[in-house]
């Protein structure tokens, strides 16, 4: 039931049609698309330096510029691609996470990149209103969604049975709304920039009477599978109609230098481009098994993030615990002191803004009862105030009592909702602590 599954059902098409763009349309491995690497028991750690190009944020989960992160295993033969935007992702089967890199480069023998984001490997293949940024591409999605892999394209199958990866321009996509479900995120300056009216996030297909003028095996693997899963729109790239990637390292020989043919294969692009639509709605969906779903609509998500920034709450001051985004947790190490810290800025609450971390589609409604269940270690315990407007007009303040792991208590959210979260642990302790906050 990942969205990167299911399939629509009499799909309705939209009429914008995209544009011509400054080069041609691309289906494509090459500089700018991506590779994955299987990590093993055997292999090492690896430092990998976080440098933050143009001051975004290294660890985009978290909204921090973070100097490094480790990755426990680290496969020998990984290599990212060539362009500037140096993508590649480890899989780690071990750990159960999918690690993503931005600009990976290995500089005077040491790993360096611009941002490092992770993805449960059994996860839908998106993120999440408290897990919203989960890998390398603006959507906040792994480079592995969607991507056609090596071992597909020569499976003996008609089409791909998944849903393909596509980037499109500015000149294409939509200002506000940047993006829609299933997407938590959208290129920066996406407001400003773009004169399009494709949001990322969005589902492309082809129509089912769509034919092929010119005979390519590769190219109509694709085209088949554009008019039954289509192709998620996950990321912006400078000019290109459309782009949709295909693994490096994969048997792709669709340009054979030759002009004639060559010019064919672009004549063929420029008629996907034309015939291509957005689906604004669906009769139905049916899942990768066949089975009617309703995963193309946000489910019941989780949406409470342990992200900071953190202060620490009374006189002493002091260094709050840090989060870490690989556990989603705040983590305390011992202290001869015990220690309680606050987050009031906006960014635990799904409601923030992008800027936040905040996802448009998860914001909680008034009146919306949530159960938020505490998940912690070595006596680490979390607790919410909220606050807002009572349908009078006086002020709503409610707050929870601290809850330790496993503990569980109901949240009614209010008109013009905000809430800080408390997180504390005892003296000489050390632990660590999130919750889950979902609408029952």
């Amino acid at each position: 039931d990942s969205p990167w599954n299911i399939r629509p059902v009499g799909p309705v098409f939209g009429a914008y049609t995209l544009p011509a763009g400054q080069y041609k349309p691309s289906v494509d491995k090459g500089p700018y698309s991506t590779s994955a690497f299987l990590a093993a028991e055997t292999d090492l750690p690896m430092v990998v330096t976080l440098v933050s190009s143009n001051g975004s944020a290294t660890d985009p989960d978290a909204r921090t510029i973070a100097t490094s992160v480790t990755i426990p295993r680290w496969p020998a033969a990984t290599q990212p691609a060539s362009g500037s935007d140096g993508h590649a992702e480890i899989v780690d089967p071990i750990s159960g996470k999918v690690h993503s890199f931005w600009q990976l480069r290995l500089v005077d023998g040491k790993w360096r990149a611009a941002l490092h984001a992770w993805s449960p490997l059994d996860g839908r293949g998106w993120g999440d209103p408290a897990h919203y940024y989960q890998g390398a591409r603006a959507t906040g999605v792994s480079t592995l969604g969607g991507l056609i892999r090596i071992h597909e394209v020569d499976d003996g199958k008609s089409l791909y049975q998944h849903a393909l990866a596509m980037s499109l321009p500015k000149e294409g996509l939509r200002a506000n709304p940047a993006y829609v479900y299933p997407a938590t995120s959208a290129d920066t300056g996406a407001a400003n920039e773009n004169t399009g009216e494709i949001p990322e996030g969005a589902l492309m297909m082809l129509p089912p009477n769509y034919t092929m003028t010119y005979n390519n095996p590769l190219i109509q693997k694709v085209v088949e599978t554009l008019k039954v899963y289509g192709a998620r729109v996950v990321d912006r790239n400078v000019g290109t109609p459309f782009s949709i990637y295909v693994e490096n390292g994969a048997r792709w020989p669709i340009w054979v230098n030759n002009p004639g043919a060559d010019n064919a294969m672009y004549a063929e692009m420029d008629n996907i481009r034309k015939a291509l639509r957005e689906v604004i709605s669906a009769n139905s969906y049916v899942d990768g098994n066949g089975n009617p779903t309703t995963a193309d609509k946000p489910g019941n998500f989780n949406i409470l993030s342990m992200r900071g920034p953190w202060s620490v709450v009374g006189t002493g001051g002091g260094t709050p615990a840090p989060y870490n985004s690989l556990t989603q947790s705040i983590e305390f190490s011992s202290r001869p002191t015990a220690l309680e810290q606050a987050n009031g800025n906006g960014t635990g609450i799904a409601g923030g803004s992008a800027a936040q971390g905040g996802v448009s589609w998860g914001r909680p409604v008034a009146g919306d009862k949530f159960l938020l269940t505490a998940i912690g270690t070595g006596g680490a315990q979390i607790r919410l105030a909220v606050y807002g407007t009572n349908p009078n007009g006086s002020q709503y303040f409610a707050q929870t009592n601290y809850l330790s792991n496993g503990q569980s208590t109901v949240v009614t959210w209010p008109a013009g909702g905000w809430a800080t979260v408390y997180a504390r642990i005892g003296a000489n302790q050390s632990g660590s602590i999130r919750a889950t906050m979902v609408k029952q």
